[in-house]
């Protein structure tokens, strides 16, 4: 049993939602980014989600493709990536950590090889946006030979055909993107959500992770009224910006931004 899947078994015991906060690695600094994800855990996070720095990060919004161009900066790679993974790891062995990239940096390294060298560093899922499900077999045997979950995007706008063929080749959790846009979009409506988790569910038994547009402890607390997992990018990757210039105030608002979303999605559970 892969940790993702432990920990959504964990959680649907207990009757809580995931939390799982992205950074990118290497923002602001690949010295604090270690620490960072010890915060995001200490304050309730259940699941990490890195971002690997990238170049032309297309689904990504102004915010989180800022924190790539800082994170590119000090020459962070895929390989810097996972060593970070590693780092963490040597406190950490339960917290599950999905990277969220690109393709390119892993086709340089060869599916094998990234795959290999990910299950050595502690990675537990994968998530490649722009590797259309038509194409990824390669991929997906090769995470799956080193029990790594490929995770698979859904969109507003994915029929059920398309719905069933990613559900098929994902395990550990499938990411419903809650918007048609980029990350760090302003408007957020939780009743198309509803409607469309219903439809995937009807699909598949993988939990449902949502993100894309959850900004603040209303909608997470939304969001984990209706979905197995909550995942907050943009919100947490600008409270980063602009507290790049002094690491403990940092610390700090991550941990109370993390906490309170924690609270908010516990309460509403507790109300469902």
């Amino acid at each position: 049993m892969s940790r993702i899947q432990k920990r959504f078994e964990e959680l649907a015991g207990k009757g809580r939602t995931a939390l799982i906060p992205y950074i990118t690695a290497g923002d602001p600094h690949p010295d604090l980014t270690v620490g960072l994800m010890h915060t995001l855990v200490e304050a309730g996070a259940d699941i990490l989600e890195l971002g690997v720095p990238f170049s032309d990060p297309m689904a990504d919004g102004p915010v989180i493709q800022k924190a790539a161009e800082r994170a590119l900066v000090h020459g962070v790679s895929l390989r810097d990536v996972l060593t970070l993974v590693h780092a963490f790891r040597q406190k950490d062995g339960d917290t599950p950590v999905v990277l969220m990239g690109y393709l390119n940096p892993v086709e340089v390294m060869g599916y094998a090889a990234f795959a290999a060298a990910a299950a050595t560093a502690g990675v537990d899922g994968v998530l490649t946006v722009d590797m259309p499900p038509e194409e990824s077999e390669e991929l997906v045997a090769a995470l799956k030979s080193q029990g790594i979950d490929p995770i698979y995007l859904l969109a507003p706008n994915s029929d059920a055909g398309r719905i069933e063929r990613i559900c098929n080749l994902a395990s550990g959790f499938v990411y419903y993107v809650s918007i048609k846009g980029v990350t760090g979009a302003a408007h957020f409506d939780i009743e198309p959500v509803r409607a469309k988790l219903a439809e995937i569910k009807a699909q598949t038994a993988l939990p449902v992770g949502v993100g894309f547009g959850i900004k603040d402890a209303e909608t997470a607390a939304a969001v984990a009224g209706v979905a197995d997992a909550v995942v907050v990018g943009s919100a947490i990757v600008s409270r980063i910006a602009a507290l790049a210039d002094d690491p403990v105030a940092l610390t700090g608002e991550l941990r109370a931004f993390t906490a309170s979303l924690r609270t908010a999605m516990d309460q509403e559970r507790l109300e469902t």
